[in-house]
């Protein structure tokens, strides 16, 4: 009853902080993308890199930007990590250089899958100029592909969506730079270290000899939660008491990987000047959340049976209700840490945190790509409601016509069929189900988690799937590369066939998109159309895991 109480106590706290976040938070980056100044430290990058502040660029334009300046962002995160070994502050080895390019490509994607031990595969110079610095820059691409998009549903009758360079700095230094060095103060206050001392050798109760490393983690920390990355410093990631010393830093680090995706419907309602709107979004997501987060909890608690109940795999100084709070929520984000192995929940549950990422990353998803992957669904869900009630499907005065639909469809399409696709491979592929450690229903779930983390940009894995060998590093890379990129060409190419509509002026004939109907429609299309999909493939796995 003790635990029950002190769960709920704590989902009540978290909710009550992201409450308070939700209005100025939201605001702020309302402001932010409309703000017509410019800072000065902004108009110093823009000079340094020759950019024009004031020029807009069209879809097409801005799509190019976007994957140029990633592709070179993977180029230069490989070369510093295949060159670690010769670099200052070298630790270990250099990568075997398909590491290296999975690496590259998971955090500049947002993924932050980790196929090398942390503390020692990276050296502190990769860490912090090489990880760090994407995770900055590349939850603030998904944040301006997101404004990118809400644009092209604001304006009328025009061909550009914004300038990406300009949304992009703003981004960083307005919305994620603050915050991070806010958490990382917090962190650091709560017992994360922040040190570059050289590694320490203890002996332990048995008698033997480990080292200890130190590092910048709690700077790192922040911003992994904050810009839902999720890459570990170290290994065990947030499950380290470095990186996570206690129940507090535990809340905290929730709070902040939740805090932007939840914020984020509010920017959008300010900015497409109906309010209701965002708050339709943000039922939408919350309620996701909150299903993911009774199932997971459910079945973990359920599963309490012997002498440790459900703490297989999780931590003593956080407990059973907590580690399903944070698996639900990293899952349901694309922020890919755990401070628990999913490896070790019952079936349910870990059924449960992969049918969290299998759902988009829409409850309430990463920074940036939630909002977006949320409109594509809210796009779908009219022209669903639109074939039903003999209405013409609008959103917000734009018209869903066949461009726009065959661009979503494409859009909602990528990711599952890579999971769908790279999952059976693997499992009649001898080099994928030799780093198997399960067989059967529970082997099936390992590989799909890890293809799912991957192609939703999630990053976060099933523990017992060894997936550090070159076919499942190119196979991961391929899948985190397509699922980030693919979409945002297609999110972006629907944005500019939006602007390009004048809003229509809302009549009798108009679907209203704000009312408590449509978001419990919306939530049905998410929920049925996830398992229409997945169903087959699940029934396989956790289920009948779940049922044995």
């Amino acid at each position: 009853m003790s635990d029950t109480v002190s769960g709920l106590l704590t989902i009540a706290v978290l909710v009550a902080a992201l409450a308070a976040a939700h209005v100025p938070l939201g605001s702020w980056m309302a402001r932010v993308f409309t703000d017509a100044r410019h800072w000065r430290v902004e108009r110093l990058v823009y000079r340094l890199c020759r950019i024009d502040p004031a020029s807009e660029q069209r879809w097409s334009t801005y799509a190019v930007a976007v994957l140029g300046f990633s592709v070179v962002g993977i180029v230069l995160l490989v070369a510093l990590i295949a060159l670690q070994g010769v670099l200052p502050l070298a630790r270990g080895a250099s990568m075997n250089l398909d590491t290296a390019l999975n690496t590259a490509v998971s955090f500049v994607t947002n993924t932050n899958w980790q196929s090398y031990v942390g503390e020692s595969g990276a050296s502190p110079l990769v860490q912090t100029l090489g990880l760090t610095v994407q995770n900055f820059v590349s939850p603030a691409v998904g944040l301006a592909v997101a404004v990118a998009l809400v644009r092209g549903l604001a304006r009328s009758s025009g061909a550009q969506i914004g300038n990406f360079w300009v949304d992009l700095v703003r981004g960083t230094v307005r919305v994620l730079l603050p915050l991070a060095v806010a958490g990382a103060v917090v962190l650091l206050l709560g017992g994360v270290i922040q040190n570059l001392t050289s590694p320490t050798s203890v002996t332990t109760l048995s008698g033997g000899s480990q080292v200890v490393q130190g590092g910048l983690v709690a700077s790192q920390e922040a911003i992994k939660e904050l810009g839902t990355n999720g890459g570990g410093y170290f290994n065990a990631n947030s499950a380290h008491p470095f990186e996570n010393p206690t129940a507090v830093t535990n809340l905290i680090e929730i709070f902040l990987l939740l805090v932007i995706p939840f914020s984020l419907p509010r920017t959008y309602g300010i900015l497409v000047g109906d309010r209701r709107q965002g708050w339709t979004v943000l039922a939408f997501m919350a309620t996701l959340w909150g299903l993911m987060v009774a199932a997971v909890t459910w079945a973990e608690v359920s599963a309490a049976s012997g002498p440790l109940g459900g703490l297989e795999g999780k931590e003593l100084r956080f407990g059973v209700w907590p580690s399903a709070l944070f698996a639900a929520s990293t899952t349901g984000t694309s922020t890919g840490a755990v401070n628990s192995m999913h490896e070790s929940f019952s079936p349910l549950g870990g059924g449960g945190v992969l049918f969290s990422m299998l759902l988009g990353e829409v409850s309430p998803g990463g920074v940036g790509s939630g909002l977006y992957g949320a409109l594509l669904l809210a796009v779908l869900t009219v022209f669903i409601a639109g074939l039903m009630v003999g209405r013409t499907p609008e959103l917000l005065g734009k018209q869903v016509g066949r461009r726009e639909i065959t661009l979503t469809a494409l859009a909602l399409l990528v990711m599952p069929a890579l999971v769908l696709v790279f999952t059976g491979i693997g499992m009649v592929a001898p080099l994928v189900s030799s780093q198997m450690s399960a067989s059967g229903p529970h082997g099936l779930t390992e590989v799909m988690y890890a293809y799912a983390s991957a192609a939703n940009n999630n990053g976060s894995a099933f523990a017992g799937f060894s997936a550090d060998s070159p076919y499942t590093n190119l196979t991961l890379a391929l899948c985190m590369f397509l699922g980030r990129f693919v979409p945002i060409v297609l999110v972006l190419a629907l944005a500019g066939s939006l602007v390009a509509q004048r809003r229509r002026p809302v009549n009798a004939g108009t679907l209203p998109t704000h009312t408590p109907t449509f978001a419990g429609l919306f939530v049905g299309v998410a929920v049925v159309v996830t398992g229409l999909t997945f169903f087959p493939a699940l029934a396989l796995g956790p289920l009948a895991e779940a049922l044995s």
